[in-house]
């Protein structure tokens, strides 16, 4: 098959690609970027190990009539295209139109529920599609899975990632150019307004940042704080929880504080996407100054794992709670382009040999191998394991 790496030139992309490169199901690669000199770097540095022919293309998503002559010159397009609030439902649907099988590492809960919506032209057009098979949303939906298998029944499923605690994350929120990543503006969406998150059984809109305190199996205790990532969006039509379900941020209270800052400067107008992210970066003293005044009020994250899934419900009649967490996992989780990159490859490969099924729009729970992944997840990256506590 020839593969379109849409947005290969990026960290994300570059990283996804250089696995995906090996798939035997890959005959071909176009990394495919709005800046062609990027590309041509990205596609001479893949092509010294990859064992199929690479090309470079220059794509503009925004560009309808580029972006379809490049799906439809593909059988599968690898998207990592953000922020995806803006790109990618746009994408999802051009790949509908050229009949070309789509994976992406969507990260916003507001364009995850217009692409399912589109499950019917999908599954139509016989076209594959898979959102957010990344890190979270990904791994931390098939985690979520693997808690609820546990379980008789589901009551509450959480999902979580880490921000400032676990291994050492990446330093800067900036790209090499200086610019403000798509990953941060992603982030600053996702502290503001509303987010998407089940209450009850029902999917409702609720501000974000709100403080979770869990009590986990293994003796895992602490707060973390509620984000708009896909993962409630999904488990809630997948798993369906009877209770809560929410996307959470493991961090330290003194940041979850600064978050909160954005987070009102942001409702107000005072801040955008992109000058939040870059404040972020590169914080000021006044709103340091206004999150120190906060963070006594706030809870840390204890003895919580960085990266996790938990689930309450019953087993055998009882009330019970089950956690699937990654051993081994610091290095990966420190490079988030790795961290991303490498799942949406994995998760690549059953999509192409046809274990991702039927045609329509998928999250990753419903359709990824969960074991088989885990197993290439761990000889991908050598020590990486889960583990499950009751």
């Amino acid at each position: 098959m020839r593969l379109l790496a849409l947005g290969g030139a990026g960290a994300m992309g570059r990283a996804a690609a250089r696995v995906a490169a090996a798939l035997p199901d890959v005959h071909e690669l176009v990394v495919a970027d709005l800046d062609l000199d990027a590309a041509r770097r990205a596609a001479a540095a893949l092509s010294a190990d990859a064992p199929v022919p690479v090309r470079a293309a220059r794509v503009d998503v925004t560009e309808q009539r580029a972006l379809h002559a490049a799906l439809a010159d593909a059988d599968a397009v690898l998207n990592t295209v953000g922020p995806y609030y803006r790109y990618g439902l746009d994408v999802l649907r051009a790949a509908i139109r050229t009949g070309t099988h789509y994976l992406d590492i969507c990260d916003d809960w507001e364009p995850t529920l217009a692409m399912l919506d589109l499950d019917d032209r999908a599954r139509a057009a016989g076209v594959r599609a898979l959102l957010g098979m990344g890190a979270s949303p990904g791994v931390s939906n098939l985690l979520a899975a693997r808690a609820a298998a546990r379980l008789d029944t589901l009551t509450d499923v959480y999902t979580a990632w880490p921000v400032d605690v676990g291994p050492e994350p990446d330093a800067s929120l900036s790209d090499p150019d200086g610019a403000v990543s798509a990953a941060a503006v992603h982030w600053m969406q996702q502290i503001s307004g509303t987010v998407a998150t089940v209450e009850g059984g029902r999917l409702v809109r609720r501000p974000p940042l709100r403080p979770v305190t869990l009590d986990l199996p293994g003796g895992h205790h602490g707060t973390a704080y509620t984000v708009g990532h896909p993962e409630p969006v999904t488990l809630h039509r997948s798993l369906r929880p009877g209770g809560d379900a929410a996307n959470l941020m493991v961090v330290r209270a003194g940041t979850a504080a600064y978050l909160d800052v954005l987070r009102a400067d942001l409702d107000a107008g005072r801040l955008t996407n992109e000058t939040a992210a870059a404040d972020l970066d590169h914080p000021t003293v006044r709103r340091t100054l206004r999150a120190a005044a906060r963070a006594p009020r706030l809870r840390g994250p204890g003895t919580l794992p960085p990266f996790f899934a938990a689930a309450t419900g019953t087993r055998d009649g009882r009330p019970a709670a089950a956690l699937a967490h990654l051993r081994g996992a610091e290095a990966l989780l420190a490079d988030m382009a790795r961290a991303t990159g490498v799942p949406a490859a994995l998760g690549l490969a059953q999509l192409l040999d046809g274990t991702v099924r039927p045609a329509g729009v998928h999250p990753p729970e419903a359709v990824v191998d969960g074991e088989r992944f885990f197993a290439d997840l761990a000889r991908e990256c050598p020590g990486v394991e889960v583990v499950e506590e009751l």
